[in-house]
C-alpha cells in the first residue's frame, strides 16, 4: 500500500482511537505521532493528511473519550422509563473495564492542561447532571438530589481507581451484577432489582 493510500484510508477516527489507547497504556505523555505512525503500519504522512500536529490529535482523542464514555452512555441510560432505572443502568452501561479506568485517570491526571481539564470537568458535570435530574424526578428535592449525585459519582469515581490499582477487589462475571445491585440499593431510593427489565445495563461490566 502506498503512502496516499494509507493517508486516505486511514481515518481521524482511527488516529484518535489509537492515541486512546497509548494514553490507556502511559497516560497522555505516550501520545507520539512517530510510535503510533509504527503502530498502525503508516507513515507520519498519514497523521499529517488528518492533523496539524500532536495537539490536534489530543484534542480528537479526547473528544472521542468524551463521546464513547459520555455521549453514548448517557443515550443508553436515557431510554429507561424512570429515574431509578436510568440511573441504575448509568452504573452499570459506563464502561467498567480497566481501559476506561487507565483512560478517566490518565486524563485526570493530566488536568493540569486547560484542554483536558476542560474536557474533564464537562464529563463529570454531565455524568452528575444526569443523576440529579433522575433523582429529583424520583421525587429528591434539589438540594438532597444534588447531594445524592455527587455521593454515586464519587463511589463510581473510586471504583475507577480501585479498577486500575486493586482490581482483585471489584466482582467479575455474575459476582458483578451482584455487586453493582448493592450499589443501586444503597444510592438509589427504593431501588428494587427485580424490577430491571432482563438483560438490561450490562454493557462493558465484564470487559478487561
Amino acid at each position: 500500500m502506498d503512502a496516499e493510500t494509507n493517508r486516505r484510508t486511514l481515518t481521524a477516527e482511527d488516529w484518535a482511537d489509537a492515541a486512546l489507547e497509548a494514553i490507556a497504556d502511559g497516560g497522555v505523555n505516550a501520545v507520539a505521532v512517530e510510535r503510533l505512525a509504527r503502530q498502525l503500519g503508516v507513515t507520519k504522512g498519514s497523521f499529517y493528511w488528518h492533523f496539524s500536529n500532536r495537539r490536534a490529535l489530543l484534542r480528537a482523542a479526547l473528544q472521542r473519550w468524551e463521546q464513547q464514555q459520555t455521549d453514548e452512555v448517557l443515550a443508553r441510560a436515557a431510554v429507561e422509563t424512570d429515574g431509578a432505572t436510568r440511573i441504575d443502568r448509568l452504573f452499570r452501561s459506563v464502561d467498567g473495564s480497566k481501559r476506561a479506568s487507565q483512560l478517566y485517570l490518565a486524563f485526570a491526571a493530566a488536568a493540569r492542561d486547560p484542554m483536558v481539564s476542560e474536557v474533564v470537568r464537562r464529563v463529570n458535570q454531565r455524568r452528575i447532571v444526569f443523576m440529579e435530574e433522575n433523582y429529583q424526578a424520583m421525587g429528591l428535592p434539589p438540594k438532597g438530589a444534588r447531594q445524592r449525585a455527587v455521593l454515586s459519582y464519587s463511589v463510581y469515581l473510586g471504583t475507577l481507581q480501585l479498577r486500575r490499582d486493586a482490581p482483585e477487589l471489584i466482582p467479575a462475571g455474575p459476582e458483578f451484577h451482584e455487586y453493582m445491585d448493592c450499589i443501586s440499593e444503597a444510592l438509589i431510593p427504593g431501588f428494587d432489582p427485580a424490577r430491571r427489565q432482563p438483560g438490561c445495563g450490562g454493557e462493558g461490566a465484564s470487559e478487561g
